[in-house]
C-alpha cells in the first residue's frame, strides 16, 4: 500500500508504503490506509485534505465509486469505497481501477509526458494495462479495459484465480513467478534460489532477480518466458491500438533490462513493422510514485476540474 500527500502541482510532500493483504477484506484495509493517510497529514501539518485519489487492484464502477467483483478480493464487490473515505476525511474522493492511475501518474510526470497515445503495463502480483487515447484515459463500459491479464497465452494450462486456464497472470506474475521460483528449488534445477530461500524464507521477484544478476541460469530462463508471454499478448495489442508508447511499471519492473529486453524482442519481431518502428517501449521512469502522482492527478482532473 502506497499512501502521500501532494500539493497543489502534484509534487509528493510525504509517502510511505505499507506491506498490505487485500485479501483481509476492505474494512481492514481502507481503515489501515485511512491511518496511514492520516499519519502524513498530521505530520506535514495538514488539518485537512482537498481531496483523496484511490487506487485498487481490482475493476471499479467509476461513476459509482464502488469496487466490482474479483476473485482474488473477496468481499470487496460493490463496496462504496469513494463515499466511505468522504465521511471519513469530508472532501471529494475519486476512485479508479489502479493501473489506470497509474497510467495518468506516468502520463503528469514519468515518460508519457509527450505522447497521447499510450499504454501503461503493470506487471505486479497479476498483470493490467492503462489505455491513454488522445490524451484522454480509456476505462471502457464495465471499468475492466485493459485486463490483459485474462487474455489467454499459448502453451499453458496453469489454472488462474478467475477459474481458467492459461491466463497470462496465471502464467507470469509476482504469485506466478513466485510459484515457479520455488519449483525450481524444489526440482533442484536452480541451488541459488534454494540459499535465497533459505536466507528470506519467502521467494519473491526481487529474490529471481538478484538470482539473475549472479548469473543463475534458471532464473534467467525464468524471467525471459515470462517476458516472452507479455510480449506476445503486447504484440496484438500494438497491432490493434498502434500506441506512441510502451511503457512497463509494477512490482515485476525490478527484473529491469532482462525482462524489458525480452518483451521488446518478441514485440519487434511479431507486430508490424509499420506499428513498431516509432514505438518506444521503457521501463517507468517514476516507479513507485506513479500511482501516488496519479491518484492526486484524478483528484485534480474529477474532483476540481484543474487545468493540466
Amino acid at each position: 500500500m502506497s499512501v502521500a500527500i501532494t500539493d497543489g502541482r502534484l509534487r509528493i510532500v510525504a509517502f510511505e508504503r505499507t506491506e498490505c493483504d487485500v485479501r483481509q477484506g476492505p474494512e481492514p484495509v481502507l481503515e489501515l490506509a485511512a491511518e496511514r493517510a492520516r499519519g502524513l497529514l498530521a505530520k506535514a501539518g495538514v488539518e485537512q485534505p482537498l481531496g483523496v485519489g484511490v487506487g485498487v487492484p481490482c475493476p471499479v464502477d467509476f461513476r459509482r465509486g464502488i469496487t466490482v467483483a474479483t476473485p482474488v478480493m473477496p468481499g470487496w464487490d460493490g463496496y462504496p469505497v469513494r463515499d466511505l473515505l468522504a465521511r471519513w476525511f469530508e472532501c471529494p474522493v475519486v476512485l479508479d481501477n489502479d493501473v489506470n492511475v497509474m497510467a495518468l501518474g506516468e502520463q503528469h510526470a514519468g515518460a508519457a509526458r509527450t505522447v497521447e497515445n499510450f499504454l501503461f503495463v503493470k506487471i505486479g502480483a497479476g498483470v493490467g494495462c492503462g489505455i491513454v487515447a488522445k490524451g484522454e484515459l480509456y476505462r471502457g463500459m464495465d471499468g475492466c479495459a485493459g485486463d490483459i491479464g485474462h487474455i489467454q497465452v499459448a502453451d499453458s494450462d496453469a489454472v488462474c484465480a478467475c477459474g481458467n486456464s492459461g491466463c497470462l497472470e496465471a502464467t507470469f506474475g509476482g504469485e506466478a513467478l513466485a510459484r515457479d521460483a520455488l519449483e525450481a528449488v524444489r526440482s533442484g534445477r536452480s541451488p541459488m534460489l534454494g540459499e535465497l530461500l533459505e536466507r528470506d524464507g519467502t521467494l519473491s521477484a526481487a529474490a529471481v532477480a538478484e538470482a539473475v544478476a549472479a548469473g543463475d541460469a534458471t532464473s534467467l530462463q525464468l524471467v525471459r518466458t515470462g517476458g516472452r508471454r507479455v510480449g506476445e499478448v503486447l504484440s496484438g495489442l500494438v497491432s490493434f491500438f498502434n500506441p506512441s508508447l510502451i511503457v512497463l511499471g509494477g512490482g515485476l519492473a525490478v527484473l529491469g533490462h532482462v525482462l524489458l529486453a525480452e518483451i521488446r524482442s518478441v514485440i519487434y519481431r511479431r507486430s508490424l513493422p509499420l506499428a513498431t518502428k516509432n514505438l518506444p517501449i521503457v521501463l517507468s521512469d517514476v516507479g513507485e510514485h506513479a500511482a501516488v502522482i496519479g491518484a492526486a492527478r484524478l483528484v485534480s482532473d474529477e474532483a476540481y476540474g484543474v487545468p493540466r
